[in-house]
C-alpha cells in the first residue's frame, strides 16, 4: 500500500473492541458518508480492475455499497451474495469461516451464466473465508472470478495470501494492522 490512499484511511473510524473484545473494528460508514471519499474510493477500486468483469458480485451486506457503485462505474450487472436464507427462489450456498465465527453464503442458482467473468467486491478482507466462499458460489455456477477488491485488508489475517493461492487475485485500497 503507498500513501497514495491516506486520504481515504482518515476517513475510516475504528471502533475498539467490537463486536468482542480485542478487535478493532474498521467502519467504512465514515468513508461512505463522505461524498468525495465515497466517490474516490469507487474510482480508485475501477482503476485497479484491468479485466472488465461480466458482473461484480457484491458480498452481504456492506459490500452492496461499494459493489453496487463500482458495477456502475464499470458498466457491468450486480451480483448479489447473501447470507443463507435472504434470497427468494432457487439458490446454491457455501459455508465458511471468518475471524471471529462462521456462517453461509447463498446465491441465485441462475445469477451467475456459464463463463461469465465476475469481480468479487466487499468492504473489508480480514481471514479470506467470505470472498473464499463467493468465489467458490461463482465458480459452482460456472462463472469465472477475475479477481476480488476490497476497501481494506486486515493482512496480518492472512487473507490476500489465502485467496491467492486459491487461484483469487485481491487488490486493497487501504491496509491496516491487527484484528
Amino acid at each position: 500500500m503507498t500513501n497514495y490512499n491516506d486520504d481515504l484511511k482518515r476517513l475510516v473510524r475504528t471502533i475498539p473492541d467490537f463486536p468482542k473484545p480485542g478487535i478493532q473494528f474498521r467502519d467504512i460508514t465514515t468513508l461512505l458518508l463522505d461524498p468525495w471519499g465515497f466517490g474516490e474510493t469507487v474510482s480508485r477500486l475501477g482503476a485497479t480492475v484491468e479485466q472488465e468483469p461480466d458482473l461484480v458480485a457484491a458480498i452481504d451486506a456492506r459490500g452492496f455499497a461499494i459493489g453496487g457503485a463500482l458495477a456502475v462505474e464499470l458498466g457491468c450487472g450486480l451480483l448479489l451474495i447473501r447470507k443463507d436464507g435472504k434470497l427468494p427462489g432457487q439458490t446454491i450456498a457455501e459455508d465458511y469461516s471468518l475471524e471471529y465465527g462462521s456462517d453461509r453464503l447463498a446465491m441465485h442458482v441462475d445469477a451467475c451464466t456459464p463463463g461469465a467473468r465476475v469481480l468479487i467486491v466487499d468492504d473489508l478482507l480480514a481471514t479470506g473465508g467470505t470472498a473464499l466462499a463467493a468465489a467458490r458460489l461463482v465458480r459452482r455456477a460456472g462463472g469465472v472470478v477475475t479477481g476480488a477488491r476490497f476497501i481494506i485488508d486486515l493482512s496480518e489475517l492472512g487473507g490476500s495470501a489465502m485467496l491467492r493461492q486459491n487461484g483469487v487475485d485481491c487488490v486493497s485500497l487501504l491496509e491496516f494492522a491487527g484484528a
